[in-house]
């Protein structure tokens, strides 16, 4: 394979896969641009990026600017083309059309379904049996530019944020070489994104990871399903935050909502019940429901 000059675009963990692609098939990363270092935990210190950390390890230079412009700083690197990954940043078009072949973004979704945030949480809470990868030639629009290549993922009925974020991102790294390999041998293939079918994947609002106990089984555990591992959706019981990392649907419970019907952790819904299989308490590890609820019993009904 041809190999290019690329400049590289992404911050958080689901971008690290596709910069470890670039370097391992031979193409010339000529920077790889990132968010700005984040202060974080308890002591405040400055935290690289996913990305950042990972272009440290193979030599790659790194630029973190906290907005971009058109300086021609990134003009003058030469790039064949740029590669972006839930970078964070709106590029302006200076910086659209400075490549000899433009940019291009791998996205968490079969667009034009869930253009936005959070393809992967929004997919889940909508139910979605299937997502994918979508790696577009990028435009001044929200997600709005031409499909080059896309691909499918089925929706285990067991997955969550997580396994959906690491399926994804591996799953992007192989289809950007691929896509790459037809643009350097010149068969690159676009398709306009179809009018129909339009969704947008608005940011997540912190009170959305509440769980409400009134709403059916089925939409409880999608949420839980969504917002797992993290930031994990949560109730409240005895003036603490519970985590609920893992549930099983239990269609055949009947008791008013949020009651907590055997010492098992089955908890009723608004429609059938959830049997809570992992938890976690604010500064505690994650553990089995049994072993939680040995050391932290429930009350008998959940607000």
């Amino acid at each position: 394979m041809t190999a290019l000059r690329i400049v590289f675009m992404g911050t958080p963990a689901f971008a690290v896969p596709a910069l470890g692609a670039l370097v391992a098939a031979g193409h010339d990363v000529a920077s790889v641009y990132t968010q700005p270092p984040r202060r974080a935990g308890r002591g405040q210190r400055q935290r690289l990026s996913a990305v950042h950390e990972v272009a440290n390890r193979h030599g790659l230079a790194v630029r973190y600017p906290a907005r971009l412009d058109d300086s021609g700083e990134f003009a003058a690197l030469a790039a064949d083309i740029a590669v972006v990954a839930a970078y964070g940043l709106i590029l302006p078009a200076a910086l659209l059309e400075a490549p000899r072949l433009g940019c291009v973004n791998i996205h968490a979704s079969l667009l034009p379904r869930w253009r936005g945030a959070a393809p992967i949480q929004r997919a889940l809470l909508a139910g979605d049996e299937e997502t994918g990868i979508t790696v577009m030639q990028m435009d001044e629009g929200l997600d709005t530019g031409a499909i080059l290549a896309q691909r499918r993922l089925p929706i285990g009925a067991r997955d969550d944020a997580g396994t959906v974020h690491d399926a994804l991102a591996a799953m992007g790294a192989e289809l950007l070489l691929e896509t790459l390999a037809e643009a350097a041998g010149g068969r690159r293939r676009a398709r306009p994104q179809p009018d129909e079918g339009v969704t947008y994947a608005a940011k997540i609002e912190r009170g959305e990871t509440a769980i409400d106990w009134r709403e059916p089984a089925a939409a409880v555990h999608r949420r839980i399903r969504a917002f797992g591992p993290a930031p994990g959706a949560w109730f409240a019981a005895r003036d603490t935050r519970i985590r609920v990392l893992a549930a099983r649907p239990m269609p055949e419970i009947s008791a008013p909502p949020g009651t907590v019907v055997d010492d098992e952790g089955t908890v009723a819904c608004g429609e059938g019940g959830l049997r809570l299989e992992r938890l976690q308490r604010a500064g505690k590890s994650a553990v089995d429901a049994q072993a939680f609820l040995r050391g932290f019993p429930l009350p008998a009904v959940l607000a």
